[in-house]
């Protein structure tokens, strides 16, 4: 596990390193953040109420959308471009033989980044956002815990999820088309344009459903509070049993590949 451990870190230095991109990220994820923040204060003057949420709760919501939208990779991006690069090269031969496991290993990396986004480029936009706007803070000091621990489930799902993406690559050679799909889910049924909870009917119940919404939608209910008691705990099981599938297929694809890099290096 040690060795896993210095692989976070070694994921968090390296994006520590981009100085001028996280400044610039920080400003663009403000930027959103108010446009995003007026076109829901508009929709709330004329539906109060909307989806369970009052105006300073769907505020809140847009605020943790941006603080969230890098550490859970809910538009793609962190490590899958490179992996399906290193798989379209045939680099991955040289990682599936090293005593060290391919998934665990890029789950590590990914951590780590996940951590520094969080910090770097989720806390300002989301204080800017408070002092402009008055956000929906937990009464609460059990809340902010119960909150990362969402958080840290849903980043393992976006893991999950972008891992089966860049193993695909093994079959597909080209991953482009398989990232943008799941880019785009990722964008829809995490709740990022709009809470799930205003989703009409059978499309609001499968969205809530699908792994995505682990990625925002639960962490933001969790937030708000929500999700309580025997509630949170249900929250927490939704999100571990998603990574856990998710994980789990992952795997099978990574022995499935292993298996087919020593049949083609025989």
């Amino acid at each position: 596990m040690r060795l896993y451990a210095v692989v976070a870190a070694g994921g968090f230095r390296r994006y520590a390193t981009y100085r001028t991109a996280t400044a610039a990220g920080v400003f663009t994820n403000t930027v959103f953040g108010f446009i995003m923040a007026y076109t829901y204060i508009a929709l709330w003057d004329v539906r109060p109420q909307l989806g369970g949420y009052d105006t300073s709760q769907a505020l809140t919501y847009v605020w943790l959308g941006q603080a969230l939208l890098m550490s859970s990779a809910l538009m793609g991006g962190g490590f899958e471009s490179e992996l399906v690069e290193r798989i379209r090269t045939g680099d991955v031969a040289v990682d599936l033989y090293r005593p060290a496991d391919l998934q665990l290993w890029w789950l590590a990396a990914d951590l780590g980044r996940a951590a520094f986004h969080l910090l770097g480029r989720g806390v300002v936009p989301m204080l800017l956002g408070a002092l402009a706007f008055d956000l929906a803070f937990p009464g609460s000091l059990w809340t902010w815990p119960a909150f990362l621990l969402s958080v840290f489930l849903g980043v393992v799902v976006s893991f999950a999820i972008r891992y089966l993406v860049a193993m695909s690559a093994f079959w597909l050679l080209d991953g482009a088309g398989a990232m943008q799909m799941a880019m785009l889910a990722g964008l829809f049924f995490s709740g990022m344009l709009l809470p799930l909870n205003l989703f009409p009917g059978l499309l609001g119940e499968v969205a809530r459903a699908l792994p995505w919404s682990s990625l925002l939608q639960v962490p933001a209910d969790v937030f708000l509070g929500k999700h309580t008691g025997w509630g949170l705990v249900q929250a927490y099981v939704f999100q571990a049993g998603w990574a856990v599938v998710l994980l789990g297929a992952g795997r099978l694809l990574q022995t499935a590949a292993t298996r087919r890099v020593v049949v083609q290096g025989g």
